[in-house]
């Protein structure tokens, strides 16, 4: 049953309803969205560029308000950027950053809706624009993504070699089993601050989260966060093609997300690794997605709201 057929409530607004489509709007805005279907390079072969056209879909589902939270996102001015066609390879990457061009002086916050996590370069190089050495990294992943080459497992390295530091890469959620020693020991070279799983179940989300902004964010840097949902447990993402049992819930990622979006210094989010071609029929995977979207938007939200 699409979302188009519920009934239509004036009393429920509905977070598509409040998203649009206004590829065309000029001004500042709080929030901006923008699709990046990338998919080519992915280890496993994934059908990531259908996922942000699904994303938008399932906002359909969803209303505005965040009860637990006491926002109601309807409050922020929101724009959809629309896809960046065909964002692989360099001449993909070069329209990412066309598309991303002072995206960061109209918008206070922008979300990208992945694709593979291939976006996270390109996106964030853009947005650095060739400043990466003044930024931080917040990674919720189960992988390193240090690998040679490129590829959606590669972005880390990628975004270090352009200028990021290391010392002020957080990579939250690191699974066992889902990297080789290798690569754990290239993150340790690189200064890389790695929260791992069991960590994870001795700390509260919200203090893992401040962890990870004092190293992301230190001395007031922006901070780019990448939400790789295969960080989720694979019973709740099973369209997330690299994802493992004993990840953490999607209730975990929602809450770091409103965590990390709440905080000034964040001023974008991608979401990655979600392929809707593979989803379970419920959509699960796709709805948890745009439920990141949604609890972004509370967190920036909440920057507002009375202390």
């Amino acid at each position: 049953m699409s979302y188009s057929s519920f009934p239509n409530d004036p009393l429920w607004p509905r977070a598509s309803a409040w998203l649009g489509t206004r590829a065309s709007a000029e001004g500042a805005v709080d929030l901006a969205i923008i699709g990046v279907p990338a998919h080519e390079t992915s280890i496993s072969p994934s059908e990531a560029h259908t996922t942000p056209a699904a994303v938008r879909e399932a906002l359909g589902r969803y209303s505005t308000f965040a009860a637990s939270r006491g926002v109601d996102i309807a409050a922020l001015s929101a724009v959809d950027l629309g896809d960046v066609p065909e964002p692989d390879g360099p001449d993909g990457e070069a329209r990412v950053r066309a598309a991303l061009r002072g995206a960061l002086g109209r918008a206070r916050l922008l979300v990208a809706i992945g694709g593979d996590n291939s976006i996270t370069f390109s996106a964030m190089d853009a947005l650095a624009d060739d400043d990466l050495g003044a930024w931080g990294l917040i990674t919720l992943d189960a992988h390193h993504d240090l690998r040679d080459g490129v590829s959606n497992g590669s972005p880390v390295r990628r975004l270090i070699e352009a200028g990021l530091p290391g010392a002020n890469v957080v990579q939250v959620g690191i699974a066992d089993f889902s990297n080789s020693r290798a690569y754990a020991e290239r993150a340790r070279e690189l200064g890389i601050t790695v929260i791992g799983r069991e960590a994870l179940r001795e700390s509260p989300v919200a203090e893992v989260a401040a962890r990870a902004l004092a190293v992301a964010g230190a001395g007031g840097r922006p901070v780019y966060v990448d939400l790789d949902v295969d960080v989720c447990d694979r019973a709740a993402v099973p369209g997330c093609h690299a994802a493992a049992p004993g990840g953490i819930s999607a209730d975990e990622l929602r809450s770091f997300t409103f965590h990390f979006a709440r905080d000034p210094r964040v001023k974008a989010v991608d979401v990655t690794e979600v392929d809707a071609a593979a989803d379970a029929t419920d959509g699960r995977t796709v709805r948890l997605a745009a439920l990141l979207v949604l609890e972004t938007a509370a967190g920036l939200a909440a920057r507002d709201a009375p202390a």
